[in-house]
Order: structure tokens, then C-alpha cells, then sequence
């Protein structure tokens, strides 16, 4: 493993990136989603891009040339200019200061690299080659997308807002790793990217009030398997035939 991945917690925390073009917007961008307060340093005027994220009063606009002085404070570093001389400079400087840096396309002197992002907040999924080939991993990424659906990152609200309750009810881990497993491979999930999330949330506390006390009831699911070839299922029948103890 080249690279340790991790997820960086920006809220309320500083991020710099140098540079006023689309690819500078684009780490802004990032950063800004993430929660963080933004300074762009270029000393001429941003791209359409970033003026498109001036509506947040996150994004501060430094309108000067790069100065080791931009570094006070910062907790990121983007070089994300069109001028190598001025992103190793940059480089340089963060390193000197040991603040983590990323060099755009320049994975051999950043001190981490962005992978590709499915964003399903608050589940995330990255994707990276280790900056060896980017092209596939913007391609894998794009095979993910279809797998996982939008209604993944509302399924993991829910849970977040029972897992103290949970927690409540099941005194070891094991405990409340079975009941999650259970729930996540029942109809609640599917319900919840149904659109159905009242019904979920339902569904969801009756089956923790029942945990222990109620048998477990199975589920059985039909799936139209077409002309039979694998290629034309749906990514629906793909998930229940996954979660599925027995296919017949």
C-alpha cells in the first residue's frame, strides 16, 4: 500500500489553495463542501468557476501573488496554478511548515493525493490508483456510481440518528453489528431508495423494539430474470440477489 487513506476533517478549519483557474475552483470546491474556510490566492481576476462558489462567505479572494505568509493558519494546501515554478514554490514552503500539501497532477512531490470521490454524504467513497492511472480510476468510479444508489447516504442518516438507541439496547459490539447487518439486508433499505423514509424510520424502531423477543421473519423476492441474460438486469434485482441467502 503506497498511500494511507484518510478523511480529513476540515469543519471550521482553514484551507488554502494558489491558483484562479477551474482546477483551483474545483479544490475550493471540495474544501468548501467540506466545511471549510477557503483563502484563493491569485493576483488576477478568479474564473467563472470560482465565481460561481463567491456566494459562500467562506471563499476569501486574495488578490495578490503567493506569499510564505498565506501559509499562517492553514490546515491544507492546494498548488493548483498553471505555473510549476510557483506550485513548487508553494510546495516547498507548506512542507517546510508541515502542513499537508497537494501539487495538481504532481502526485511524486504532494504530500497526499485526491482520490476519485462518490459522494453519498455521509457515506463516502474513494477511488484512487495511486496517481498511476487516474483515467482508470475516473472509469471505476463511474461503475460505482451505478451500484450505489443516492438513497445509501439517507439510509446512513437514518442510522445515525438511531444509533444511540441502539446502542441503548445492545451492551457489546457484536451485538449491534448483527442488528445493523439485519437491517441494512432488510426492506428498510429498500423502502429508504423507494423514497419511503417515514415507512423506514417505522420499520426500523419496530424492529429494534422487537430485537430479542420476535422470531426473525424472511423475506421473499421475485425477480424478472427476462430473456436471461445477466447484462439486462436491473441494478435492483442486482442488490437483492446480493443480499440474498438463496437464489433459485
Amino acid at each position: 500500500m503506497d498511500y494511507l487513506p484518510i478523511f480529513l476533517d476540515l469543519r471550521g478549519r482553514k484551507g488554502l489553495v494558489v491558483g484562479g483557474g477551474d482546477t483551483a475552483a474545483r479544490k475550493a470546491s471540495l474544501m468548501l463542501n467540506a466545511g471549510a474556510w477557503v483563502h484563493a490566492v491569485s493576483p488576477t481576476p478568479l474564473s467563472n468557476a470560482f465565481k460561481e462558489l463567491a456566494v459562500s462567505d467562506r471563499l476569501i479572494h486574495i488578490e495578490t501573488g503567493f506569499q510564505d505568509a498565506h501559509l499562517d493558519g492553514m490546515d491544507v494546501v492546494f498548488a493548483a496554478s498553471e505555473d510549476d515554478a510557483l506550485n513548487k514554490a508553494v510546495h516547498d514552503a507548506a512542507r517546510a511548515r508541515h502542513i499537508p500539501v497537494n501539487v495538481v497532477d504532481k502526485p511524486d512531490v504532494c504530500s497526499f493525493i485526491m482520490p476519485s470521490i462518490i459522494d453519498r454524504s455521509p457515506v463516502m467513497v474513494a477511488v484512487s490508483s495511486g496517481g498511476e492511472a487516474p483515467v482508470l480510476s475516473r472509469l471505476l468510479r463511474a461503475r460505482l456510481e451505478t451500484l450505489i444508489p443516492a438513497g445509501y447516504g439517507r439510509l446512513a442518516a437514518i442510522a445515525g440518528r438511531f444509533k444511540k438507541s441502539v446502542r441503548g439496547k445492545f451492551g457489546t459490539t457484536e451485538q449491534r453489528r448483527k442488528f445493523w447487518e439485519k437491517a441494512f439486508l432488510s426492506p428498510i433499505a429498500e423502502m429508504v431508495f423507494a423514497g419511503r423514509e417515514q415507512e423506514a424510520e417505522a420499520s426500523l424502531q419496530t424492529m429494534l423494539d422487537a430485537a430479542g423477543t420476535a422470531p426473525d421473519t424472511g423475506e421473499v423476492y421475485l425477480v424478472g430474470a427476462g430473456p436471461g441474460n445477466p447484462d439486462l438486469l436491473t441494478f435492483r434485482a442486482l442488490r437483492l440477489m446480493q443480499q440474498a441467502d438463496v437464489v433459485v
